[in-house]
């Protein structure tokens, strides 16, 4: 899985890359067709999930009499995905029938229920397994084999060290990272794993019979939110910027509680309806925030307008705090609805947490 989004997009079209999946179907299908007729292709071609063909160049080649080991180094194009530049590295063995995975050094395994693969199997995910058997499918049949018959081990040296900056850990992926990707192509910024992440700790607390998750902008309102209800680890999830990818997938498969936690600046967005709470997505309106102070409250006329002069967020709040208004709670409240109505009638509870910088929770609503 990949790391975070960082903010320094560069403003120009970027370079795609390939997904860990699809670097693992070319070095196995180099592998098999090695095992089968001698001889490595290089580079080798794979079909993508919804069409069309990649290349890749092989980085290791190893063959003996009882297995083939090939290996791709990864390039996620543009994307910032910790797995850019990793060696992804296949070993086929001959099998009795059919294709069988393991997952080699670096790559996880399965420990908790709620995810696509059972507990146990190695984490390679169902959309790399279709590319792998369908490669492997076809060098069987150039070969004059009715159907593949093999083991398929997948490794990626340090794969550990890297899975530690993923989620694996905490959705019960245990010595590694996971391989996936359902197009083959990495887009750059699009943030697909980062969503699929947030989807599988959903479907990891929901195995694990919870009944309350928390749903945090960032680290410091995920610390603030666990240690204020006690929350587990699997209860947590990792937002971000990604309320919307969140409340849609809860209104399908909800939770009975939700408590969403961010700082003051992330949530306003929330409470003027935006869904992605990236700065270079959505913008704070400060006018909307006078607005709400004003709306049946205590804020005058010129406390509004102090705090709709505010050049941020947080000098908005502090605006309306020298006019003993809790802006912060307004938010709160506003953050709520505005999730509630998101999630679309779903019986899912929601309460919103706001953290200043500190650590401080200065509103819960």
């Amino acid at each position: 899985m990949s790391g975070r989004h960082q903010d320094n997009k560069p403003n120009r079209p970027l370079r795609t890359g390939w997904t860990t999946g699809a670097c693992a179907t070319a070095a196995a299908k180099a592998a098999y067709q090695a095992l089968l007729t001698g001889a490595f292709p290089d580079p080798v071609t794979i079909t993508l999930p919804r069409g069309g063909t990649a290349a890749f160049a092989l980085a290791t080649e190893v063959l003996d009499a009882a297995e083939a080991t090939a290996a791709i180094v990864k390039d996620a194009g543009e994307d910032p995905d910790v797995t850019h530049g990793a060696l992804v590295r296949a070993t086929v063995r001959r099998a009795h029938e059919g294709v069988i995975f393991r997952a080699g050094i670096g790559v996880g395994t399965v420990t908790r229920p709620g995810l696509p693969l059972p507990v146990g199997e190695p984490a390679i995910n169902p959309v790399p397994r279709e590319m792998i058997t369908t490669a492997l499918t076809e060098v069987a049949a150039a070969a004059g084999l009715a159907a593949p018959a093999a083991e398929v081990t997948i490794s990626i040296p340090g794969g550990e060290a890297l899975a530690a900056k993923t989620w694996n850990p905490r959705l019960g992926i245990i010595g590694g990272l996971s391989v996936l990707g359902t197009t083959g192509i990495v887009t750059p910024y699009s943030c697909a794993a980062w969503i699929h992440s947030i989807h599988r700790g959903v479907d990891v607390a929901r195995a694990a019979g919870l009944t309350h998750i928390a749903a945090a902008t960032g680290s410091t309102s995920e610390r603030a939110v666990q240690a204020a209800l006690g929350l587990p680890d699997i209860a947590m999830i990792d937002m971000g910027d990604f309320a919307g990818g969140l409340l849609k997938y809860l209104a399908r498969h909800p939770v009975p509680r939700l408590t969403i936690a961010g700082g003051f600046a992330k949530l306003t967005k929330l409470a003027a309806g935006s869904m992605d709470l990236h700065s270079s997505r959505s913008q704070v309106d400060l006018d909307a925030l006078a607005a709400w102070a004003g709306e049946g409250g205590p804020a005058t006329p010129t406390a509004c307008a102090a705090i709709a002069a505010g050049p941020t967020a947080m000098a908005a709040r502090e605006a309306a705090t020298a006019h003993g208004i809790d802006l912060a709670a307004i938010v709160a409240a506003r953050a709520k609805a505005v999730a509630m109505e998101r999630l679309s009638g779903a019986p899912v509870g929601v309460d919103v947490i706001i953290v200043d910088r500190q650590g401080g929770i200065v509103a819960h609503g």
